[in-house]
Parts: C-alpha cells; sequence; structure tokens
C-alpha cells in the first residue's frame, strides 16, 4: 500500500479541515508509528521539492497548506482575509490568546469597553471558541481559541505566540499619556 500518496489524497481532500492522526490512523487502519512514519517522509519530501505546497501541524490537524514563497502571487487569486480583522478584534483576539480561558468581563476589564460584540464576531469566524464555564457567580462562559486560530496566523501552537514583556510596575499609578505604549 502507498501510505504517502493515500495521507496526502486524504488531506487534499479534507481542505481547511485538515486531519489528526487519530483520523488518519481510524481512516487508513494502520497504527500511528506507520502513518507517522508515512507522514514525515512525506514532509521531507514536500520539503525538498519545487511544490508550491507542503504539510503543517496546526494545533493536532495536519493540513496542506501553499509555501510563503509565492504568497504575493496568490494574494492575487485569494481575496486578503488579514484586512478583515479590525483593531478592536486583534485586541480581543490577543487578550483571549494569552489568558485562555477567560470570561467576557475579565476581557471588558483588560480592554476597558464592552466586548460582546467583538467576542461574538470572533466566535462567528471561529477564531474563538467556548471552553467551559467558569466557577463565579453565573458560572459565565469561558473562552479561548481554535485550531482555526493557529490556522489563521500560521502558527502550530500557542507556545508559539510572541512573548509579551510588560514594563516593571511600581505600585504608583501609571500616567497613560506619558506611558511607554501610544496609539499611532
Amino acid at each position: 500500500m502507498n501510505y504517502k500518496g493515500l495521507i496526502e489524497g486524504l488531506l487534499f481532500v479534507v481542505g481547511d479541515e485538515g486531519l489528526t492522526l487519530i483520523d488518519l490512523c481510524s481512516i487508513i487502519g494502520v497504527s500511528d508509528d506507520i502513518i507517522l512514519n508515512n507522514l514525515n517522509d512525506l514532509i521531507k519530501d514536500y520539503e525538498n521539492s519545487d511544490r508550491g505546497i507542503r504539510i503543517e501541524l496546526f494545533g493536532e490537524s495536519y493540513k496542506l497548506v501553499t509555501k510563503k514563497e509565492y504568497k504575493d502571487y496568490l494574494k492575487k487569486l485569494v481575496p486578503d482575509e488579514e484586512d478583515l480583522l479590525t483593531q478592536s478584534n486583534l485586541e480581543t483576539l490577543a487578550i483571549i490568546a494569552y489568558n485562555q480561558p477567560i470570561t467576557r468581563v475579565h476581557v471588558d476589564e483588560i480592554r476597558g469597553v464592552n466586548s460582546s460584540h467583538v467576542i461574538r464576531k470572533l466566535l462567528m469566524r471561529d477564531l474563538i471558541c467556548e471552553k467551559g464555564r467558569s466557577d463565579l457567580p453565573g458560572r459565565p462562559i469561558l473562552y479561548g481559541t481554535t485550531d482555526f486560530f493557529l490556522d489563521y496566523f500560521g502558527i502550530n501552537s500557542l507556545d508559539q505566540l510572541p512573548q509579551i514583556e510588560l514594563p516593571d510596575s511600581d505600585d504608583s499609578e501609571t500616567n497613560l499619556f506619558e506611558s511607554k505604549y501610544k496609539e499611532n
């Protein structure tokens, strides 16, 4: 059996959804060692060839994706989705990504404004999802990022998010007008 060809075909058919190792093992009916060996060989084949696609792991799902060096040409064919995220969307998304699981009220406290509308938009775009309920009174919903979030930003796990360095605080009030963080 040509497992590499079969895996490649399955990943092509499922498209953006990708397949987990468990999915591949279940569909093909072989052990995860066989799938992993063939997946790794296939990944190396794509890296060492002149093909326009590669296989990448996003969260727990393997996906066929285009190579970054063709980005400028592909943008001519596909509208640029990056423009669809507003500053408030990105701000809220960053707060959720770095603090998940987090309630909407906590997001509101960090942002200083109501985030209900923005959270609804991020839920509709599948960038965030409900991760459960808090033990706080009223049992508010906890939000976190999705595998699509990882895919959208081209990262494999949350560990690849940039590290944020916060300025040392001296327990006195911060003067926001003289802060090094200024809006452009």
